[in-house]
């Protein structure tokens, strides 16, 4: 049997075994939540995976602190946390994708953006026999997800990778099968990356893919590529990390090839100007040091908050996630950078917006 031949028969393979693992291990968001004691609050908040291990940290080192208060969150993607917000089925939410005017007009109750951490969003690949740390133009990446480029040894990826044998194999393009802002943070960069991808493709949580297999969530794109030979894929650094992947360095507006590093997503946070209401993008910004694809997460509080018991639990943890939460065992030991101190200074003030 030839070597495409079996390629096809292992991606197939993979394919099924993780959809039937996607069916079974699919978060239930509509049924009831399960039962808490009667003097213990349940908060119930759903959305991105991007921030998935820190949130977990977080709220199960707060619930330690607070054993009245415990903070049920799905980790069902940025996509899925919006419209639960929306609905009215969450007590908040959690996006990777700042809210546009648009979105934030659909809203009965106003929502609030709070940053709580900084990530990177990283390309990993599994080419057997290729062992190197490689190196990615964004032009070359844009059309790499486009299918432009469709071999490993096209010129665009082996001019900047000398000494690396590269396969003539086809690369299996790997994205997000459901709404998710980590494919926001990668299409938002890709967009900038290419005008031509901006025109036909764009930047959303979920976009039409030109090509590639679709994987849920991040645990989800990091198996497929794991388990796909001569596949690239993007997922945010913790789970490359996690998951033991090898991931490229990325050329910056600068022309410098960097690796990401909390380094690189600091100095991207403080190549612009956060705005009053933190809706903001940092991929693709200058400087010599800076991760082009980095990114703040959110949670999505609502402005107003009815039940005081709940409103008192959601600030007060708000006002530990800001501080405590912060702090490098939290943040770093996780691969999140943390938030720069004049953002936590304005978010502190924000809480008192909570009515």
């Amino acid at each position: 049997m030839t070597r495409p031949t079996v390629r096809k028969l292992a991606i197939s393979l993979n394919c099924c075994l993780i959809l039937i693992a996607g069916l079974l291990s699919r978060p239930k968001p509509s049924s009831p939540a399960p039962a808490v004691p009667a003097d213990r609050l349940q908060i119930n908040a759903a959305g991105a995976t991007f921030p998935y291990p820190i949130y977990s940290k977080w709220f199960d080192e707060y619930h330690k602190l607070h054993p009245d208060v415990e903070i049920n969150y799905q980790d069902i993607g940025s996509g899925g946390g919006i419209r639960q917000l929306q609905s009215g089925t969450v007590d908040f939410g959690a996006s990777d994708m700042p809210l546009t005017d648009q979105l934030l007009g659909q809203f009965k109750v106003k929502p609030l953006h709070f940053a709580t951490v900084l990530g990177a969003v990283v390309p990993t690949y599994n080419i057997p026999g290729v062992n190197a740390e490689l190196k990615f133009t964004q032009k070359a990446l844009a059309a790499i997800f486009m299918g432009k480029i469709t071999k490993w040894n096209d010129p665009q990826i082996a001019g900047v990778n000398p000494g690396v044998k590269l396969p003539a194999e086809d690369i299996v393009v790997v994205h997000r099968s459901d709404g998710s802002g980590t494919t926001f943070i990668w299409t938002d960069f890709l967009s900038k990356a290419d005008p031509d991808w901006k025109a036909k493709i764009g930047a959303n949580t979920s976009v039409n893919w030109p090509t590639g297999l679709g994987g849920k969530s991040n645990e989800g794109v990091a198996g497929l590529v794991q388990q796909t030979p001569d596949s690239i894929g993007y997922v945010e650094l913790i789970y490359a990390l996690q998951n033991h992947l090898g991931f490229g360095l990325i050329q910056n507006n600068d022309g410098v090839f960097l690796k990401a590093s909390l380094a690189g997503v600091t100095a991207a946070a403080a190549a612009v100007t956060i705005p009053a209401d933190f809706r903001v993008s940092i991929t693709s910004l200058p400087g010599k040091t800076t991760y082009p694809v980095s990114s703040f997460t959110y949670l999505l509080i609502p402005s107003t908050i009815s039940d005081a018991a709940k409103r008192t639990a959601i600030t007060g943890f708000l006002h530990w996630m800001l501080t405590e939460g912060q702090k490098p065992e939290y943040t770093e030991k996780l691969s999140y950078a943390p938030l720069p101190k004049e953002v936590v200074a304005k978010e502190l003030k924000q809480i008192s917006e909570i009515q």
